[in-house]
């Protein structure tokens, strides 16, 4: 059956589309060319009169299942309680929602694909059963590696990097994921260690081995096994004042290969000024004009009540003495990595969290490239994802930002560069940030645009000069071309999918990995990672994004 959004305002930077009006056909779940005549006669019409429409918006990178979520949501049931009972002023991130609630809301304002960024292999059944009580919105995820004992043992023992790109490979197998997460390479085993700092240079002391070596070896692996998605790289240091070289230092050390630095505000910072703390924004993004082979996600942080979780166990217990409510939680995982969590609350009044807030803003407006700079907050570190709007009105509107601006310490108006920041971002860019570079960035060739055989993911806006207010509540959305929301409010509730990559390895690195099992494990690797009777169980779609790699998928 034919569909047809009519008299559409369109933003498609894929086909460079600038708000022409246009009409969009569908026909089942993909959009297609203009029908026959007869076929046109039978089609569901929906005139939109000159409504914004894009494709489906995209996260990165957002924490929405797995152990830390879960942990947040148990460590704080009283925000959840005043969430239910409507007491709470504003949305407080996991530790309110629900995975149901989390589909809900991501489609309200027009998503239609969730990445979770760090996904700990030996978590992967609770993550990909949460992902199959996620309704509407499609979901994938990022499988962490870098500080787990079988791997730094093999780059110990000499192993080769063909051997590495199959332990790769096969993790991603086990774990069904998409892509390869790196969080402070080593500094799990390094805080196991004792240490409470790790830098990019600095050694394991029981093995040998660098953060650098580490990270190297895995980004090498991303590429060698062409992984669609190039490796996610949460850097050394994170939240350290003075941690701009630390990020810059990365960047270096990509050898020229496609890297992904997430959240990358928490590390533009230097540590000048009276108060130890400054912006480094404007250093942070002549070294990213400088690596065209680097993308980056920005995390920016909004004022407010929220949690922040991580698998940097390191920079979580340093931090364990600004929890908001005064509660934390970090653990340790002896075989494949750590975490924590901290409550937060970013206040308008702090000078810390003031510049933070500024020195998101400026990464965002110093970029000269919108297809390599991605939209985040890093899910809920920087602030919830529902808070995306506010965003992008900040983005939008250079009074708007000078308005919040001006409530701030004044310190930060001379040590950042925001008030001759006049720049303001158009529809077109903010389709390039949130539809068509992630499309690009993750592999999926089929999302993230109005062109023809795309998924009709498709999201429609009225437009408003509060673009708050036009962001929060899509007026339409298809997705898979049935209309899932209208008028501002959900109507049908459809079964998302979970977008994983299948890639070849060489069988033999199962031996490898069952005699380390069998020697430290307690569980046995029969239960490890997801089987097809657990993908069975969970009535889950899994689309597997084909490799082509040494061996075939």
């Amino acid at each position: 059956m034919y569909s047809c959004i009519k008299n559409a305002r369109a933003y498609d930077p894929v086909q460079n589309w600038n708000g022409e009006i246009r009409d969009i056909w569908f026909k089942d779940d993909r959009i297609c060319d203009i029908p026959a005549i007869d076929q046109q006669q039978k089609a569901t019409i929906y005139d939109v009169n000159g409504d914004v429409v894009m494709a489906g918006g995209i996260d990165i990178h957002s924490h929405i299942a797995g152990g830390n979520v879960n942990t947040a949501r148990l460590l704080l049931p009283e925000q959840h309680r005043n969430h239910l009972m409507r007491q709470a002023a504003t949305p407080f991130s996991n530790a309110h929602w629900s995975s149901f609630e989390t589909g809900y809301k991501y489609t309200e304002m027009g998503y239609s694909l969730v990445v979770e960024p760090a996904m700990l292999p030996v978590n992967a059944p609770q993550v990909h059963a949460e992902f199959a009580d996620i309704p509407i919105i499609d979901t994938a995820a990022l499988a962490i590696l870098g500080s787990d004992d079988l791997l730094v043992n093999l780059i110990r023992q000499g192993a080769s990097q063909s051997q590495i790109n199959d332990y790769v490979a096969w993790t991603l197998y086990k774990t069904k994921a998409l892509g390869l997460k790196v969080i402070n390479a080593g500094g799990s085993q390094a805080f196991k260690l004792g240490a409470e700092t790790f830098n990019l240079d600095d050694e394991l002391s029981d093995y040998g081995i660098s953060s650098r070596q580490l990270l190297q070896t895995l980004q090498t692996a991303a590429v060698q096994t062409g992984l669609p998605h190039p490796v996610h790289v949460h850097c050394n240091n994170l939240g350290t004042p003075g941690n701009i070289q630390t990020i810059v230092d990365t960047m270096e050390a990509a050898q020229g290969l496609p890297m992904h630095l997430a959240h990358v505000q928490f590390y533009g910072y230097g540590n000048e000024g009276k108060f130890g703390f400054s912006s480094a924004a404007a250093q942070l993004m002549a070294a990213f004009n400088r690596y065209p082979n680097i993308t980056m996600d920005v995390g920016q942080v909004l004022f407010g009540q929220t949690v922040t979780l991580s698998g940097d166990v390191m920079a979580q217990f340093a931090r364990r003495g600004d929890a908001t409510p005064k509660k934390w939680h970090v653990w340790h995982a002896e075989n494949e990595g750590s975490g924590g969590i901290v409550p937060y609350q970013y206040k308008q009044t702090s000078f810390v969290n003031g510049l933070q807030w500024a020195i998101g803003l400026e990464i965002f407006l110093l970029s000269e490239d919108p297809w390599r700079l991605f939209f985040t907050t890093d899910h809920p570190n920087g602030a919830p994802f529902t808070r995306y709007p506010d965003l992008l009105h900040l983005l939008m509107s250079y009074e708007y930002r000078m308005a919040c601006l001006e409530n701030l310490h004044p310190e930060i108006t001379e040590m950042t560069l925001l008030k001759d920041l006049k720049k303001e971002f158009s529809l077109y860019e903010i389709a390039i940030m949130t539809r068509a570079a992630p499309t690009r960035l993750l592999g999926q060739k089929d999302r993230g645009s109005l062109e023809n055989g795309a998924k009709a993911d498709i999201a429609i806006y009225r437009d408003q000069e509060d673009k708050a207010a036009m962001f929060r509540h899509a007026e339409k959305v298809f997705k898979n071309g049935e209309l899932v929301l209208n008028d501002g409010r959900v109507t049908q509730r459809t079964k998302g999918s979970t977008v994983t990559a299948s890639v070849g390895f060489n069988q033999e690195i199962e031996e490898t990995v069952q005699d380390y099992f069998d020697r430290f494990y307690t569980m046995k690797l029969s239960h490890y990672g997801i089987t097809d009777a657990f993908m069975d169980e969970q009535h889950r779609d899994y689309l597997a994004t084909k490799v082509a790699g040494q061996y075939s998928a």
